[in-house]
């Protein structure tokens, strides 16, 4: 059984019965008393975020996870079906794994889905960036620097007053933020 120096960013942990990933930690040692962990996680099964503390040194229960390449197909009901790239095989993935950034999925992306040991799947992440045409802009307002655009896929996010429709732009999955023009 692991201790809580184990913990790290996107480990999985059993904690109260339930299966929960570690989105972040902080180790904080007090002027006085034992060091403690506190750690921001994700309940897989509901996706709600809740905070955890535990001792220093405390065991804690860290489950084994695969990862596998699948590729997107298409959403049946609060699903997606996926391909295993390796095995062919056709899987069905829930949305609520994705969070927000279901919203930058595109038919033939390729996910990586990591699964426990009974291969039930536990997270899923896109590609980092993704590359968006705008399809809709405002002209830019004097003194300011952002403004909304509307992106290929209905998303709709701030960008830099210079970028009218048409431009290509290249989005953070995670964060839904602007990176740059692409060419």
């Amino acid at each position: 059984m692991a201790t809580t120096s184990d913990i790290s960013k996107n480990i999985f942990l059993r904690h109260n019965n339930e299966l929960v990933q570690v989105m972040d930690y902080d180790h904080i040692t007090p002027g006085k008393g034992n060091a403690i962990y506190s750690v921001r996680c994700r309940n897989v099964e509901t996706g709600k975020q809740s905070e955890v503390r535990f001792r220093s040194g405390e065991k804690i229960d860290i489950i084994r996870v695969d990862e596998y390449e699948m590729q997107y197909l298409f959403m049946e009901g609060d699903f997606l079906v996926c391909m295993n790239q390796e095995t062919y095989d056709q899987t069905h993935i829930p949305k609520i794994l994705f969070a927000d950034s279901l919203q930058f999925l595109q038919e033939g992306m390729v996910l990586k889905i990591r699964f426990d040991e009974n291969d039930k799947p536990l997270s899923g992440l896109l590609p980092q960036y993704v590359e968006l045409e705008v399809t809709y802009t405002e002209e830019g307002v004097k003194g300011k620097s952002l403004k909304t655009a509307e992106l290929t896929g209905n998303v709709k996010i701030q960008v830099p007053i210079f970028v009218v429709i048409g431009d290509k732009l290249k989005i953070n999955t995670e964060t839904g933020e602007y990176v740059e023009r692409v060419k």
